[in-house]
């Protein structure tokens, strides 16, 4: 009997896969795959495996309405007009330090619910209490999100993607060194970091009910980044701040901090206005070249945690209306409590930027009981809480905003340079190991920018330009020149003589002659005058025909060797005064 029993109840891998919707309608998936020539080009990210995981019994986080939503774009055939669908990487720790502080990404890494007691100390210390729990592979879960994130950042700078589609990011309450309102990892301002690599300015438009304040503490005294923040306000709703007058630093940020301050129950009309009507003067006054839409879906209807009356046909020309501005777009999640309607928001706003509609049926997914009764996209959301919101409070904002935004007197400009993807990483790993001999150049070759590319040189052997001078080899080599010669003629090399002619018109560097010139008694006293140590006078080399300035000669006689004429000789010797000041300033 009891075998009986058991074998006509129902178990869940006897279930159909399908729900039984009675006599609701089913929409078709879309079967056949269109290249866009004219739309924008859409990727999509999804990391596998991201609503698999799980806050707690009562938590209202629930990363499985990630899954409801990918389950919707993939019944609908929605990717079937997406032209990039990612499974991307998890960020890496050192990705994650690009903003967070080490010991904090240190502690995400190491806590999980086994150790938690042996690190409460730390535990609080980071605030990953109450809203922020420690859950199974927490750690990983921050890594996914934010990996998608940065992944659609890195596209939209290679402009290889005209909008960037992560869901499962866009938990903007996260600190630099704590946890805050279920986001543990702020996904959003290390994509807005990885954006300014190449784009000078980012808009970031918040139209989650609670105020995005991690992302607008992160960029508070930066005029590159404009942070736009549509929320409720009553100074005791999670998270307290986004009042109107918040405006930014005191520094260059001052007035590129906007926040738009709502009471409970806006409708959809109410909410549409001045939504346009604030990011439309925005994108005039401050020109982004990409901007960064939050897209949390508490602000409908009937949320768990919220208190707007918005519908998600409202919800969704929000995001219509920044996409028709075509600028780069990343489109991130955030909250949204009341999974069945998140997913149906997401899937919609998909539909709105691949540029596809889609019926008000929902397909068939594994997941239709969460759908029920009605099994439609757009459901009967509204209508549940009084509008507190004025005609006249709402337009004190809107003129406000406008005030502000005199202020900023045109778009900052941004002097740009190309930055590698880890520079900090890179100039770490960079060290010149030195030598025995000390000179810091082991294993380098480097140019030196203030030698010319026709310069002279010791080193330097034959002539270089003018006329071929052919001698007989001598028997003894010449003299060394005096320490006075010698730092007369260093250093002052200039054009390249034209081969043959006389205008070389530089003080290069004569080549070496073989054979001593004879030179007057002048010659002699000029040298003694000018302190050479030698006991005999230092014969004074002289250049072909054509390598005119090498000395200092007057326009006396020339001087030949075997018939040819190689220079002029200097002229009598000066007086001791003028001979000792030269020398003088030849030595400096």
């Amino acid at each position: 009997m009891v075998r009986a029993a058991q074998a006509q109840s129902t178990t869940f891998s006897s279930e159909p896969y399908f729900y039984d919707r009675g006599g609701a309608g089913v929409a078709q998936p879309i079967t056949e795959r269109v290249n866009r020539h004219s739309k924008p080009i859409v990727s999509y990210y999804f990391p596998k495996g991201v609503g698999e995981f799980h806050y707690g019994e009562r938590h209202p986080m629930k990363p499985h309405r990630l899954t409801l939503t990918n389950s919707l774009v993939l019944g609908y055939g929605l990717d079937k007009r997406i032209q990039y669908f990612f499974n991307p990487r998890p960020a890496t720790q050192e990705e994650l330090e690009d903003y967070h502080d080490h010991d904090y990404i240190e502690f995400l890494s190491r806590v999980s619910p086994d150790n938690q007691n042996q690190l409460k100390s730390m535990i609080d210390d980071f605030n990953c209490v109450e809203d922020c729990p420690i859950f199974s592979e927490m750690y990983d879960f921050c890594r996914m999100y934010t990996g998608a994130s940065l992944a659609g950042a890195r596209k939209l700078c290679a402009g290889t993607t005209d909008i960037a589609i992560n869901w499962s990011g866009g938990l903007h309450h996260a600190k630099r060194g704590e946890a805050s309102g279920f986001c543990y990892v702020n996904d959003i301002v290390l994509a807005i970091l990885e954006l300014l690599r190449y784009h000078p300015r980012v808009l970031y438009i918040d139209i989650d009910i609670h105020h995005g304040d991690g992302v607008e503490l992160a960029f508070w005294n930066s005029n590159r980044v404009m942070t736009v923040s549509f929320h409720k306000y009553t100074g005791d709703f999670f998270p307290g701040t986004g009042k109107l007058d918040d405006n930014g630093g005191n520094g260059i940020g001052k007035h590129f901090c906007l926040n738009v301050p709502l009471n409970d129950g806006i409708d959809d009309e109410s909410y549409v206005t001045i939504f346009k009507t604030v990011i439309e003067d925005t994108v005039s006054s401050f020109r982004p070249t990409a901007i960064v839409l939050q897209c949390g879906a508490d602000s409908l209807g009937c949320d768990r945690l919220g208190a707007f009356n918005l519908s998600i046909a409202a919800h969704g020309e929000c995001v219509d209306f920044v996409q028709k501005f075509n600028v780069p777009l990343l489109i991130l999640g955030g909250g949204g409590y009341t999974i069945h309607n998140v997913s149906r928001c997401w899937t919609y706003e998909t539909s709105i930027l691949v540029g596809c509609d889609v019926p008000n049926e929902l397909p068939r997914t594994p997941y239709d009981a969460y759908f029920a009764p009605d099994f439609k996209l757009h459901a009967p959301i509204v209508g549940k809480v009084d509008n507190l919101n004025t005609p006249a409070q709402l337009q004190k904002i809107t003129t406000s905003i406008r005030t502000k935004l005199r202020y900023l007197q045109g778009a900052p400009s941004v002097a740009m340079q190309e930055i590698p993807p880890s520079l900090h990483s890179w100039l770490e790993d960079e060290s010149i190991a030195e030598p025995h001999g000390g000179d810091g150049k082991d294993g380098e070759t480097r140019s030196d920018p203030h030698k010319a590319a026709n310069d002279y040189f010791d080193d330097d052997r034959g002539d270089k330009g003018g006329e071929d001078v052919s001698m007989e080899k001598p028997s003894t080599p010449p003299p060394e020149p005096s320490p006075s010669t010698r730092g007369r003629k260093k250093g002052r090399a200039g054009r390249k003589p034209k081969p043959g002619g006389r205008g070389g018109g530089g003080r290069s560097k004569p080549p070496p002659i073989s054979q001593p010139v004879v030179q007057s008694d002048g010659d002699n006293d000029d040298n003694q005058s000018e302190g050479s140590e030698e006991d005999t006078p230092t014969p004074r080399v002289t250049r072909a025909r054509g390598a005119k300035g090498s000395t200092r000669g007057g326009k006396g006689p020339t001087t030949s060797i075997n018939g040819k004429r190689i220079g002029r000789p200097p002229k009598s010797a000066k007086k001791p005064a003028v001979a000792a000041a030269e020398a003088a300033a030849d030595g400096e």
